[in-house]
């Protein structure tokens, strides 16, 4: 796969250090809000948030999550595999950038390749899905650019703000990646 003009990013293991970026970025509606997180303010402290990260950190959860970090060694976001069907070979991606001065740059679109990379050649997975609000629609488009097909629709699939959204599922194949050009 090649992909061209897009910034260069790298994919660390959480550390505790991350927390208060992570915190922080929680802080902000506008960056939360098409995250599945508790309708509350804050939606977790900084005591929650440093133990989702040992818990990541410790593999107990099910996620496979990595800090996104740009060239210059800025932290910037996360990216996970979950829901991880080791017996089918498929797993659930879920990406935020926190910092939105890196919105609309390529640098989600950087890190999405980077870990289906690592998905597929060290899980030996076949599939990566994923499922973002119908009204998502920079992210659908970053995801269709990157080789995302749509799948079909999950019919009020989230509540947020008190009611319930749909949501697109959406899916890419190992030998769709690895034979797509994005540019």
């Amino acid at each position: 796969m090649v992909i061209t003009l897009l910034p260069k990013v790298t994919l660390r293991e959480l550390t505790l250090q991350d927390a208060e970026d992570r915190y922080n970025w929680c802080l902000d509606k506008e960056v939360t809000k098409h995250l599945n997180m508790p309708e509350k303010y804050p939606p977790f402290s900084m005591e929650e948030t440093e133990t989702w990260i040992k818990m990541c950190m410790a593999k107990r959860n099910g996620y496979e999550q990595k800090a996104i970090m740009t060239q210059q060694g800025k932290h910037i976001g996360w990216i996970d595999l979950k829901n991880i069907d080791r017996l089918n070979k498929h797993a659930e991606l879920g990406i935020a950038i926190g910092d939105k001065s890196y919105w609309g740059k390529g640098y989600g679109l950087s890190a999405m390749n980077e870990m289906l990379l690592w998905g597929f050649k060290e899980l030996e997975l076949n599939k990566i899905w994923l499922r973002v609000e119908i009204d998502n629609e920079k992210a659908i488009k970053s995801y269709k650019k990157i080789g995302y097909i749509e799948e079909g629709i999950l019919r009020e699939d989230r509540l947020r703000n008190g009611e319930f959204v749909d949501r697109l599922r959406m899916s890419i194949l190992k030998n769709e990646f690895y034979n797509k050009v994005v540019i």
